[in-house]
């Protein structure tokens, strides 16, 4: 009678400890809470509009260089993107600066014996037109989104030459020779670009870039450094 007694006290104890233990875990499972997710600062479909002023410097100094033809020059631009997948964008570009070039000017007057020569300094506008190419990586759970792009396209403006021309003129049957210089058009070239840079969220659709490129115009001398940064609008 005691072995009946002591077995089923057992048993009735097995069946409380088994009817026990899953109210006690899930008393467990409804304190924890899940952590909240990261805030997502950069779409994987998304347009992008960058205004932006620039700088740039040439690879020579003004004499040696035979397109910007001055060591700087400032100016701004805008680009447009497209990104999908989140990591790659299409677009193009488009900035114009002011560059303060220097030329020699010449003129000499064989006759009179006059032979001046100096710099002569004009302002002009060079712009460009590119296709882009961008990978980016936005850094999980941070603003941040450092890049890496490429492009192709024209560049106008600049590659201006002197040349020297020989004016002859009769005045009362004597020959007045003068050589005097005269500055070329403009040239259009092709012009290829690759750099880098960083991009900043303030908001989902309000970002702050800084980037470096390096561009490479057709021909020998002409290639310069563009520093870029401003503000993007992401929608």
């Amino acid at each position: 009678m005691k072995q009946l007694l002591f077995g089923a006290s057992a048993v009735v104890l097995l069946a409380q400890l088994t009817f026990a233990g899953p109210e006690y875990y899930g008393k467990e499972r409804q304190q924890y809470t899940a952590p909240a997710p990261c805030p997502q600062w950069y779409g994987d479909y998304e347009w992008n509009v960058d205004l932006w002023g620039t700088y740039v410097f040439t690879e020579n100094d003004w004499m040696r260089d035979r397109y910007i033809e001055a060591d700087h020059a400032w100016g701004g631009g805008i680009d447009f993107k497209y990104f999908f997948m989140r990591y790659f964008g299409l677009g193009f570009e488009g900035w114009v600066v002011g560059a303060n070039q220097a030329r020699e000017h010449v003129f000499v007057d064989f006759s009179e014996g006059v032979f001046e020569r100096g710099l002569r300094r004009e302002r002009n506008a060079i712009g460009s037109v590119l296709g882009t190419l961008t990978l980016r990586y936005p850094i999980p759970c941070t603003r941040f989104s450092p890049y890496v792009f490429a492009g192709g396209g024209g560049i106008f403006g600049g590659g201006q030459r002197t040349e020297l021309i020989l004016q002859s003129d009769v005045e009362e049957g004597e020959v007045n020779d003068q050589l005097v210089s005269r500055t070329t058009n403009s040239e259009t070239e092709l012009i290829g670009q690759f750099g880098g840079g960083l991009e900043f969220r303030l908001t989902p659709h309000i970002g702050w870039m800084t980037d470096f490129s390096w561009n490479v115009i057709d021909g020998p001398e002409n290639n310069f450094g563009m520093v870029r940064s401003g503000i993007n609008f992401a929608f």
